[in-house]
């Protein structure tokens, strides 16, 4: 039945079916999906605590890595719970405002973890480019300022997803094929026109993904630029080894990021259920694997 009541046009609740196709096997894809939020929320909690607790990291490259890891708790948490609910026990009801609050804060902090990437790049290429005026530039109050803007940023852009969504009618159709709350999935299910939704969705994700790379990309090109200018191997070697646990972090949060993006604008050529598949990666992988890159890359961790 639908839940629509007395003609309204705004469901009480959406139905959250999982993974398309693959209904029959997703509790098992549940079981490493768990295990991943797991190691997510244990890891990130313990660099905040590790950093919280020694006073040696309290420098920018350590509080940027600690907002990076809170972005990654929330990031993680929006949409794991939920998600493993669905893959246990069968598709599952959420409330209207609820999904809307998922929607936004996993767009939004997608969004954010976007930004500390690129206010780490800058950290780095401040650490290698002026290292002796290094904590004179990034110091606490620059770095709280930063991840503000960051946080703002977010706040700002993705805010009109749930405002331009909640004015469309959603008719009768109130099931979501994936398994959280995805903005076009839900853009998708309204029975009017959506091309201010769709444009500004894509205009988004243009926006931040393309000013983020372009400023990761700049600031890496003045890192190489100053490190094969320096006199030895050594001391390039040693330069560059202190940004390889960034770059990790760069392809493993931009790499399932543009497999997700692909496969959601070419829908017809890759199947449904791979597509909520990358999707699903794209929020547990980052936080995941963040905490071990610099938990095994960074000596003083």
């Amino acid at each position: 039945m639908s839940p629509l009541n007395n003609g309204s046009l705004r469901p009480p609740v959406f139905l959250l079916v999982g993974i398309p196709g693959l209904e029959t096997v997703q509790h098992w894809i549940a079981v490493p999906l768990c295990s991943m939020y797991i190691l997510a929320v244990l890891g990130n909690c313990l660099v905040l605590f590790v950093i919280r607790t020694e006073p040696s990291l309290h420098e920018p490259m350590y509080l940027f890595l600690a907002v990076l890891a809170s972005t990654d708790l929330v990031l993680a948490t929006s949409a794991l719970p939920k998600m493993l609910t669905v893959f246990w026990w069968g598709p599952s009801e959420i409330g209207f405002n609820a999904c809307f609050t998922q929607m936004f804060f996993i767009h939004a902090f997608s969004s954010m973890e976007s930004g500390i990437l690129v206010a780490m790049a800058l950290d780095r290429y401040v650490a290698i480019c002026n290292p002796l005026r290094h904590t004179d530039i990034l110091n606490i109050a620059m770095v709280a300022n930063m991840a503000l803007l960051v946080f703002l940023r977010g706040i700002v852009l993705l805010l009109p997803f749930p405002l331009l969504l909640i004015r469309l009618p959603f008719c009768a159709d109130y099931v979501i094929p994936h398994s959280y709350c995805e903005h076009m999935a839900l853009v998708k299910l309204a029975c009017a026109d959506t091309v201010v939704n769709t444009s500004y969705g894509i205009a988004v994700t243009v926006l931040v993904a393309g000013l983020d790379t372009l400023g990761i990309a700049l600031s890496y090109i003045m890192i190489l630029r100053a490190v094969f200018g320096l006199p030895s191997s050594e001391a390039r070697l040693k330069a560059l080894s202190t940004c390889a646990s960034h770059v990790c972090v760069i392809l493993v949060f931009y790499i399932p990021g543009l497999f997700s993006f692909m496969a959601h604008r070419l829908s017809q050529y890759v199947p449904h259920h791979t597509h909520i598949l990358l999707a699903n990666l794209y929020l547990l992988l980052p936080p995941t694997f963040n905490p071990i890159v610099y938990g095994v890359k960074t000596k003083q961790i």
